[in-house]
């Protein structure tokens, strides 16, 4: 796996992975650790640029949701009984973590374990971009 960051800007500053390979067991960790690194060092908006990603594994959806609740914690936008509330109205889309190039089999997967209810997914990078 290869992981590009650059910071990108909008409304607010934005670090954007692109990641290429596969997000597995055997990866996951590197892309953990390259989120935890960006969001220590001050990214409060990330966006992962999923162009390059031939597939991901459970191992890569709790990194995901892990970089979600991270993330929120720093925003505290909503309490986790009015988040709970939200997402099931489908109401709740995460303002600070964002994705886009997905394919269509790792946008089955985001789908069929429910993270495009809290998520936005966006089908080109620059769209991504000016959502924040």
């Amino acid at each position: 796996m290869e992981i590009k960051v650059e910071t990108k800007n909008a409304r607010v500053p934005i670090a954007a992975m692109s990641v290429s390979g596969a997000i597995d067991s055997d990866t996951y960790e590197e892309f953990q650790a390259n989120a935890d690194e960006l969001i220590t060092a001050g990214a409060l908006y990330l966006l992962i640029d999923f162009a390059n990603v031939s597939f991901i594994s459970s191992a890569g959806l709790r990194v995901l949701h892990g970089i979600f609740n991270k993330l929120r914690a720093l925003h505290k936008d909503v309490d986790d009984d009015e988040l709970r509330k939200k997402m099931s109205l489908g109401e709740y889309k995460s303002p600070y973590l964002k994705v886009c190039n997905l394919s269509s089999q790792i946008r089955e997967v985001f789908e069929l374990s429910g993270f495009e209810t809290y998520i936005e997914i966006y089908e080109d990078l620059s769209t991504a971009i000016a959502s924040f």
